[in-house]
């Protein structure tokens, strides 16, 4: 094999190399290549993420208030509670001593 044999065999190889290398990318491209009905699924999924989160946010927000009004609303039924047992240990503290009245006055 001579010089010129060998350049021409060897730019052959390198020719087709370059072919099958353009070749193996462009198709790996093809099947990889992202459409446009993908790209408006994506960004439709993104949208109704937002959204998803955005609802969440809200519902979080609601219950932070709903529990506050709750506790506020425990709080003063428990205040109102025991103002009314205090009422009431008071009331049966009179209704005592109107009996020990009674009986001394009936007793005497």
């Amino acid at each position: 094999m001579n010089r010129a044999e060998f350049i021409t065999a060897t730019a052959i190889i390198l020719f087709v190399a370059f072919g099958l290398g353009w070749f193996a990318y462009w198709l790996l491209h093809r099947f990889t290549r992202v459409t446009q009905t993908e790209m408006e699924e994506l960004e439709r999924m993104a949208h109704d993420l937002h959204e998803a989160e955005d609802l969440r946010d809200q519902a979080i927000a609601y219950l932070e208030q709903r529990e506050g009004e709750l506790t506020s609303l425990l709080r003063q039924s428990e205040a109102e509670l025991q103002a009314t047992m205090d009422g009431l240990r008071d009331a049966r503290a009179e209704a005592e001593d109107l009996r020990a009245y009674v009986s001394r006055i009936n007793a005497g």
